[in-house]
């Protein structure tokens, strides 16, 4: 009962913007044409690998409209004013933990993003650019849970970022830092296999890839389901860093007496 309250709220609390998210949501559907346009020079004189010409568009387009689930939540889930207001205190002796109230909310954002962001814009490439379409209809519920997994895991590092700032007051910083790192090893901008060997490498030891570029591999159908429980461990893995990262905070403030 207490999911459904409090990611109703936030869901409701973003319909009251809705003229502003309806032009964020064009404005990143032409933004997203940009990136495809610039492959589709690209592919002129490229064979653009396994891809295609059709597929790398497709595959950029995808992303675009996955990016509002995956990364389209509150930076630091609002803990960094908490900590500047002094709520955070507050926040800490409710009889829900921190971390799970956080997490309720923000699903309610993510749903909201989800209906009024990444689904126009789907339907726009549908129309626009021929976004390529599974043929096998499990692929949506693959893709589905992919993409689950990935807002979970981008929640989890927003909400550690966000108690950053108790140590640090100010944690926008290491916001914009996991954005720059996101769209480098996420695959966002460019398949993560034409990277450099030890980037690549590099790359697939963090989370990043489970964010957008196995989800839309899997949405392509050109790799299966495997890379799922590997995601799922690092949703157990970020659970674990964040309640941890809690009880620290916790005990912080017990002891300076917030």
């Amino acid at each position: 009962m207490l999911f459904w309250v409090l990611a109703r709220k936030a869901y409701l609390q973003n319909l009251q913007y809705r003229g502003a998210h309806t032009m964020k949501m064009i404005a990143s559907a032409v933004i997203g044409y940009i990136y495809a346009s610039i492959w589709i020079g690209i592919g002129q004189s490229h064979p653009l690998g396994a891809y295609g010409l059709q597929g790398m568009v497709s595959y950029i387009a995808f992303n675009q409209a996955a990016l509002w689930v995956v990364n389209g939540m509150n930076g630091g889930l609002g803990l960094e004013q908490s900590v500047r207001t002094g709520q955070l205190a507050v926040e800490l002796t409710r009889p829900v933990h921190l971390y799970v109230s956080l997490m309720y909310r923000e699903w309610g954002n993510i749903g909201y993003q989800f209906l009024y962001k990444t689904i126009p814009i789907f339907i726009i490439y549908v129309v626009t650019v021929s976004l390529r379409l599974p043929v096998n209809g499990w692929t949506y519920l693959w893709t589905a849970v992919a993409l689950s997994f990935a807002a979970y895991i981008m929640l989890a590092i927003n909400y550690l970022i966000g108690l950053a700032a108790v140590w640090t007051t100010e944690s926008r910083w290491l916001g914009w830092l996991n954005f720059a790192v996101f769209t480098l090893l996420s695959g966002f901008f460019i398949p993560l296999e034409w990277l450099p060997d030890r980037l690549r490498t590099l790359t697939y030891l963090t989370p990043y890839p489970y964010l957008q570029y196995h989800p839309t591999r899997i949405f392509l159908e050109m790799d299966d389901p495997s890379s799922l429980p590997a995601a799922l461990l690092w949703c157990i893995v970020f659970t674990m860093l964040c309640l941890a990262a809690t009880s620290a905070v916790r005990r912080k403030i017990e002891i300076q007496g917030g």
